[in-house]
C-alpha cells in the first residue's frame, strides 16, 4: 500500500526544500503540510498541485501499484 504523505515528505527532503517553502507554494500553513505528510490518501487536485510544485509525478506511484496488482 502506498503512503503518499511519506512519499511527498521524502521528495521534499530529497530536493532539500523546507516545509515553510512548501507551505508557501501550496498557499497553506506549515501545520497543513505536516498533516499532508501523515496522509495515506490524498485528493487528486491537491496531489496534482503538489506534483507541479515539486516537479514530481506522484500519480506514477499509483500506476505502478495498479500494474503490480493486475499482474497478481
Amino acid at each position: 500500500m502506498i503512503h503518499i504523505g511519506k512519499l511527498i515528505e521524502e521528495e521534499l527532503h530529497r530536493q532539500e526544500r523546507s516545509v515553510s517553502w512548501f507551505a508557501k507554494k501550496l498557499c497553506c500553513e506549515r501545520t497543513n503540510v505536516y498533516s499532508i505528510f501523515k496522509r495515506t490518501s490524498i485528493d487528486t487536485a491537491l496531489l496534482l498541485c503538489i506534483s507541479i510544485v515539486l516537479q514530481h509525478n506522484f500519480f506514477q506511484h499509483y500506476l505502478t501499484e495498479l500494474d503490480r496488482k493486475q499482474v497478481n
